[in-house]
């Protein structure tokens, strides 16, 4: 394995930066690709059919461009949509992500766990079958949200999330029957963590808010044990597939080690 062969790191907008982060703590000499789908964004509104067939595509055309490794894909919503064409089109590792109902599961006292995602990620069976399998004692509530998506986007530009805004997207899942149980929420959208605290300070009450990017950063982790890595410090590349200004983001990319920006 060539120790320049970098990670790919794949999401419908920058929300992945937070798992990202994640992936840094554990992996700190790995080279990074990090792909916002900008072109595509957001997820969280388009059908399935369409998510099916535009991510294995775009996908190959990475792969083929950047030689990664392996790809990770940290967003919810491509992951329970496209990740079986997804692996079938790729002849390397790919790492998916599901919304972390089973460790929810394991924290709650009160057995009400909420699922806040993209519109997409909450409604698929894939959710059902997570909950059966790991929270079946639980009554698991979601709420799909397309505001806080564009929120935290907003926030890595430098727009300061509207509390209200935020309280109202979070009363919308704490309002549903048995919502006034909740006592952990996972964030099953790779965006969301980045409204932690926002989340937090609006809560009516204290939540625990679990979210995957430790998970996938671990089980990236785990498929690349005894690789080389690089011993010199690199240029790590965002890439964004549409002629989005990035301007605005720039200092939060830079402070993640990507330098390099190119376009898909």
């Amino acid at each position: 394995m060539d120790a320049n062969r970098p990670l790919l790191l794949f999401d419908s907008g920058v929300g992945g930066l937070s798992v990202l982060d994640s992936v840094r703590r554990i992996l700190p000499a790995a080279p990074i690709v990090y792909v916002a789908d900008s072109g595509g964004f957001p997820y969280g509104t388009k059908t399935e059919a369409e998510l099916a067939a535009r991510i294995p595509a775009l996908l190959g055309r990475l792969v083929e461009r950047y030689r990664p490794r392996l790809v990770a894909i940290p967003c919810n919503t491509a992951s329970v949509i496209a990740l079986a064409p997804i692996r079938a089109a790729l002849d390397l590792p790919v790492v998916g992500t599901v919304p972390a109902i089973k460790p929810a599961a394991l924290v709650s006292k009160t057995r009400v766990i909420g699922v806040l995602g993209t519109l997409a990620t909450v409604r698929q069976p894939y959710v059902d079958r997570l909950t059966g399998e790991f929270a079946a004692d639980c009554l698991v509530l979601r709420q799909g949200s397309a505001a806080l998506v564009q929120m935290a986007e907003d926030k890595l530009r430098g727009t300061a999330p509207d509390p209200a805004r935020i309280a109202a997207e979070l009363d919308l899942l704490l309002a549903q029957p048995g919502g006034d149980r909740i006592d952990t929420v996972v964030l099953a959208c790779t965006h969301f963590p980045l409204l932690a605290d926002e989340l937090a300070a609006v809560a009516p009450r204290p939540l625990t808010l679990i979210d995957s990017g430790d998970g996938i950063a671990r089980r990236i982790a785990f498929l690349t044990t005894g690789q080389a890595w690089p011993a010199d410090p690199r240029d790590d590349i965002a890439v964004f597939t549409s002629d989005l200004d990035i301007g605005a983001l720039a200092p939060e990319l830079t402070r993640r080690g990507l330098s390099r920006i190119e376009r898909l």
